[in-house]
């Protein structure tokens, strides 16, 4: 496939290559999602961990929500020292796609107790306005880089051994999303998928936004009368074809994250 003088070729596999000039303003202008390689040569990948990392003080940071039509986006950030480790580990600390809602909810308070943390919520109406310049990678860089930064403010004069980021795109590219910004100590700063599996610190951020998120979506759902569900699926699309019929677009854009494909769904259900 050939568009804006850039060949575009899928495999069965997932990967997506790009070929020709201009990719980076390709990418900017259709707001993809930037973790992918391209012919001009491969983005430089993060620095590997440090092999004894996952015993070191770190503070972490993941985000719940840019998967879901419905609910806020929530980032959360987590300081785990060195000597809270064997307690959060007995605990039960771990990715919070692993556990339950309610697991989720009877953790988290527990976690708080014990440790520090900044949690940030980006609700829907807002997100929708924002979404009008930002793309979501933009957006998920300022809200972790915000995280971090205050937690480290918090924390004071104790300082992180290193930052431990839930990788969601390449360094390079979350760096220009923040030029200009204030930032944590690059030389610190590590970017990892499944960075929950790498150190606890960033599972405990994981669930401390995940209990945000299903907070969030509750008070929604309690505010505006409709049983909100997670996910983008179908059940997703009548919730959001009846909010449209009912309430209108007015509605909508307080509750839902409008750039979906969920929206258009729901417009043709209604």
């Amino acid at each position: 496939m050939k568009i804006d003088g850039l060949t575009i070729t899928a495999y069965q596999s997932g990967k997506v290559l790009f070929q020709g000039k201009g990719i980076e303003s390709f990418i900017q202008k259709n707001q993809l999602e930037p973790l992918m390689e391209t012919s001009e040569g491969k983005s430089k990948d993060a620095p590997s961990l440090p092999k004894d990392f996952s015993s070191w003080s770190v503070m972490g940071s993941d985000e719940v929500g840019n998967g879901a039509y419905f609910g806020p986006l929530t980032v959360a950030s987590a300081y785990v020292s060195k000597e809270n480790i064997p307690l959060l580990k007995k605990m039960g600390v771990k990715d919070s796609k692993d556990l339950t809602d309610e697991q989720i909810r009877a953790f988290v308070p527990k976690i708080k107790e014990v440790i520090p943390y900044k949690l940030l919520t980006l609700w829907p109406e807002k997100y929708n306005e924002v979404q009008q310049v930002k793309n979501l990678n933009e957006m998920k860089a300022l809200l972790h880089n915000q995280a971090l930064r205050l937690l480290s403010e918090k924390i004071m004069p104790e300082s992180p051994e290193g930052f431990l980021i839930d990788q969601f795109c390449k360094p390079e590219l979350y760096y220009r999303y923040l030029k200009g910004q204030p930032l944590v100590d690059k030389n610190k700063t590590y970017f990892i998928t499944k960075g929950e599996s790498h150190h606890i610190a960033v599972a405990a951020a994981s669930m401390i936004a995940r209990c945000a998120f299903l907070d969030g979506l509750d008070s929604l759902s309690t505010e505006f009368g409709y049983k909100l569900p997670s996910g983008a699926g179908s059940n997703v699309d009548q919730i959001a074809a009846k909010i449209l019929k009912h309430n209108g677009m007015n509605i909508l854009r307080k509750v839902a994250k409008l750039h979906f494909a969920n929206t258009e769904k729901a417009k043709r259900m209604k």
